[in-house]
């Protein structure tokens, strides 16, 4: 968020801090900016759909509304982390191709919401990472400690996970074949 300050010369934009969800999954934290955040809610109530992407662990039924759950882990290619009395589903909001995406995503346990100083947010390593670098928008500096950035649009990307989900049965029945 950019504000400006009166009276200096030119009107000089300022980079406010910005606030972030901090969750873990597995031993990394990470972190979604709180305005993509609807809510926080308990783990359960997962109905499964057959012919699902692998990541989409099921849908929810949230106030009336149809809600895909995603298993963050699974999306980042590691193995689901049992479900624990901290596991939560985080209600996520996105815009893509201008249409509004509700998407509920499993984590295993939400930590604080967190500001962040732009000064305090570096740019994602070209390697070394766990996951797609294009899921990252940034490392954040908070306690010493650096938290990963979500680029929430693109994990939540259904575009990627429907050829991802294609991919997985074309390999399947390739499988079935030999």
């Amino acid at each position: 968020m950019n504000a400006i300050v009166p009276g200096t010369a030119g009107a000089v934009a300022v980079q406010e801090p910005t606030q972030y969800l901090t969750f873990a999954l597995g031993e990394e934290i990470y972190a979604i900016g709180i305005l993509s955040i609807k809510e926080i809610i308990e783990f359960g109530g997962l109905t499964t759909v057959p012919m699902m992407p692998p990541a989409i662990r099921g849908v929810i039924n949230l106030r009336g509304a149809v809600v895909p759950v995603m298993d963050l882990a699974l999306r980042f290619g590691k193995t689901a982390s049992p479900v624990t009395k901290r596991t939560c589903i985080v209600i996520v909001e996105t815009v893509a191709d201008a249409e509004q995406q509700v998407i509920g995503v499993v984590v295993d346990s939400v930590h604080a919401v967190q500001e962040i100083a732009p000064a305090d947010i570096e740019p994602a390593p070209s390697f070394g990472l766990k996951i797609a670098p294009d899921f990252v928008a940034g490392m954040g500096k908070v306690g010493g400690r650096f938290v990963i950035l979500l680029a929430i649009a693109q994990v939540l990307s259904v575009v990627d996970l429907s050829a991802l989900g294609q991919a997985a049965e074309a390999a399947q029945r390739q499988l079935s074949m030999s």
